[in-house]
């Protein structure tokens, strides 16, 4: 177990309970394995994957957009005020070790496009899916259950800390 590991849930503001429910399974996960989760500190999927962090007394960071600490949802531990709106998507990117992305819309999908400009790991669940102009797809792996998800976002870690 590494607790440098900054684990980076990115996703929708406001979600579904079924969504819901996966990206506070990912936090919990997070937790457990004993890495920090980084989020961009407000409601749906960050609030979810920050309040299982919590649930499994894990430490959660929030990279929030405004330039108030009490925009973010009340799982974070460490609110990160930026003032950079969406911009701190790149923020929240670069800072992780890797990413699980939730659901998502365009903000999800700016931070998939930096996750996978900057060669970090990057595991989606219920996520965009992108194909280039030539037709290629499967630009990072996708998966239906968090703990799938965790489990090779974890070997890929283990692996590269071991080079």
């Amino acid at each position: 177990m590494n607790h440098d590991w900054i684990i980076g849930v990115i996703g929708q503001h406001s979600c579904d309970a079924e969504l819901y429910e996966i990206a506070r399974q990912v936090g919990k996960g997070i937790a457990e394995r004993g890495a920090v989760l980084l989020c961009g500190g407000l409601g749906g999927v960050m609030e979810a994957a920050c309040r299982g962090a919590k649930q499994a007394g894990g430490f959660t960071v929030g990279i929030l957009p405004g330039s108030s600490g009490a925009d973010a949802n009340p799982y974070v531990d460490l609110k990160i005020v930026t003032g950079l709106g969406e911009a701190r998507n790149l923020v929240v990117v670069l800072s992780a070790s890797a990413l699980v992305a939730c659901g998502g819309q365009a903000g999800t999908l700016s931070e998939i496009g930096f996750a996978l400009r900057h060669g970090k790991i990057l595991v989606g669940l219920n996520t965009w899916r992108i194909q280039d102009p030539a037709g290629k797809e499967d630009f990072f792996p996708q998966f239906q259950e968090p703990e799938a998800a965790l489990n090779y976002v974890w070997s890929k870690l283990e692996r590269n800390h071991a080079l």
